[in-house]
C-alpha cells in the first residue's frame, strides 16, 4: 500500500486532485475532481504507476492470458500506450464514435476473431465511456474479461461492468485516496465525509 500513499499524496500536492465543488462531463456534481491527464506531465511518478499497474495485472491475471492491451481516447490510452510499451503488447483502441471518413471502424489496430484484450482506463465514475467500448469489442468478436482503471470514483461502474462478464480492477479508488490524504492532515473531516457521501448516493 506503500505506493497507493505515495501516489495518493502526489496527486494532491500537484493539484491533480482538487476538493471542493465542480460540475463533470455528464453534468453531474461533484465534491472533488481528478485529472489524471497530468500524470505524463512527471515522468517519474508516470512510471510509476505504469509498473505498478503492470505488476497488478502480471499478479492478478498474467501476461500471458490475453492478446493485446484495449483503451479509449484520450486519457486512458496515453496510460495503456506506456503499458503496451513496458509489457511489448499489442496496442488497440476503441472510438467513441466511429469515424465517418476511410474504412468507418470502431475498433483501431489488428484485431482477430476471439482475440483476447484487457481494457486500461484512467478514472472510472459510472463506467459509461468502457461499457460502450466492451460493446465494441463483443460486436468485433474480442473477448474481454477484465478492466483496469488507475482511479475507481466508486460511482456504479464495478457493476456496470459485471453486467458486461467483465470484472473491475483499479490501483486506487477515492475512499483510499481521500483517508489516505485525511491521515496526513493534507484533507479535514468535513472534505472526507463530502466524499463519503457522493459514493453513497
Amino acid at each position: 500500500m506503500e505506493f497507493v500513499k505515495e501516489f495518493a499524496t502526489f496527486l494532491h500536492k500537484n493539484g491533480i486532485i482538487k476538493f471542493g465543488d465542480f460540475t463533470l462531463a455528464s453534468g453531474k456534481k461533484s465534491s472533488y475532481y481528478v485529472d489524471l491527464r497530468l500524470v505524463p506531465s512527471y515522468p517519474h511518478e508516470f512510471r510509476k504507476m505504469v509498473k505498478y499497474l503492470e505488476n497488478e495485472i502480471t499478479q492478478e491475471i498474467g501476461l500471458d492470458k490475453f492478446d493485446s492491451i484495449v483503451s479509449v481516447p484520450t486519457g486512458g490510452l496515453v496510460i495503456a500506450s506506456a503499458l503496451a510499451i513496458e509489457t511489448i503488447k499489442p496496442l488497440i483502441y476503441v472510438r467513441s464514435k466511429p469515424k465517418d471518413y476511410g474504412t468507418s471502424k470502431s475498433v483501431e489496430g489488428k484485431i482477430h476473431d476471439g482475440m483476447k484484450v484487457v481494457m486500461i482506463d484512467d478514472v472510472a465514475t459510472t463506467g459509461g465511456s468502457v461499457v460502450n467500448a466492451i460493446k465494441s469489442l463483443k460486436e468485433a468478436n474480442i473477448s474481454i474479461k477484465d478492466a483496469y482503471v488507475i482511479v475507481n470514483r466508486m460511482e456504479g461502474a464495478d457493476n456496470a461492468l459485471l453486467e458486461l462478464g467483465v470484472k473491475m480492477h483499479s490501483i486506487l479508488n477515492i475512499l483510499q485516496i481521500a483517508e489516505t490524504l485525511y491521515e496526513q492532515n493534507l484533507i479535514d473531516a468535513t472534505v472526507l465525509e463530502r466524499v463519503k457521501k457522493q459514493i453513497n448516493k
